[in-house]
């Protein structure tokens, strides 16, 4: 029998290790469409290879998939983009199965969209040696057969990794989600009145804010501290005819949660256009990220389309 030839048990396998592997490779490559193009990849090496011959297929799944993604960050052209610093994670709605599992506070960390943001600061080997180890449980000897490295390479990244992270994270307590929408609906009404004055308070001293600048800008905008923050942020969510003429009408603006955070999100009609993510530390504001450029936000908007959305905070905007 041709063990390379389809078969029905074998897809049913891989299939039952989709959403884990595309988890997996969403972590590694803060994309949704990058990471559905290295699993379906993956299933294609899946097809070709004698089967018969892999004693356990998740483990060897695991090894393709985060191959394929360190082969896909050090590719040329990824290279290229990221180090343009237009380069933003995609956002994703929290119950979409791509965000995987989320039971410990590290599983829900390495999915947050400022841990993403962190991580491009990683080399690629350290990127997976923090996401197999902080995501999904596996020990240095597993990691380092699936990387090709020693235990004790995959040690050293780690820890290299696990620094990075904790310099550039704004990290605090974690916040109960009803007092998450309480803050997050206070910073919105605050800068949608104008009052910049009540914004400082909400922000911690060492917050940041990162922008794609309306989905407009080049390169990503970087604001650190609270006072410049809360300038922009007035200025871009204070509501006038010309913004929403640029907007194509009046806005919705409602309250989510996404990868794991409380987020605002901008809704035309049923088309979700814009994202602010927030990360909280000890009852603030420690990172505001927004995302509108349309490419980053279309797994997101058909999954809100799919949903009953509820009252928003702003019902014109």
């Amino acid at each position: 029998m041709d063990s390379s030839a389809t078969d029905p048990f074998d897809t049913g396998r891989f299939e039952a290790s989709r959403n884990r592997l595309a988890s997996l490779a969403y972590r590694l490559l803060g994309s949704a469409a990058d990471a559905e193009d290295a699993v379906q990849d993956a299933f294609l090496h899946w097809q070709a290879a004698d089967r018969q011959r892999i004693e356990v297929p998740e483990a060897w799944l695991t090894k393709v998939v985060t191959n394929l993604c360190i082969d896909r960050l050090r590719s040329a052209q990824a290279r290229r983009e990221r180090s343009a610093g237009a380069w933003l994670p995609e956002p994703l709605l929290d119950g979409d199965p791509m965000l995987g599992p989320a039971d410990t506070f590290e599983q829900r960390e390495s999915v947050s969209l400022a841990v993403l943001t962190l991580m491009e600061h990683l080399s690629p080997v350290e990127r997976a040696v923090y996401i197999l180890r902080e995501a999904f449980s596996y020990g240095h000897a597993e990691i380092a057969g699936m990387l090709d490295i020693t235990e004790s390479a995959s040690q050293q990244h780690l820890h290299r990794a696990r620094h990075r992270i904790t310099a550039g994270r704004r990290r605090g307590a974690e916040v109960d989600p009803a007092s998450a929408r309480r803050i997050v609906a206070e910073f919105l009404f605050a800068a949608s009145s104008g009052r910049t004055e009540r914004l400082v308070p909400l922000l911690t001293d060492d917050a940041i804010a990162i922008s794609d600048g309306a989905g407009l800008a080049e390169k990503l905008l970087r604001y650190d501290t609270p006072e410049r923050i809360a300038a922009v942020a007035r200025a871009g969510l204070k509501p006038t005819p010309a913004k929403r003429r640029l907007a194509g009408g009046t806005l919705a603006i409602h309250y989510a949660s996404v990868n794991g955070a409380p987020a605002i999100l901008f809704v035309l009609a049923d088309r979700v256009v814009g994202v602010l993510a927030f990360d909280l530390a000890n009852g603030r504001v420690a990172t505001v990220i927004g995302i509108a450029a349309a490419t980053r936000l279309v797994r997101l908007a058909e999954a809100w389309r799919q949903r009953e959305p509820g009252t928003p905070l702003i019902a014109q905007w």
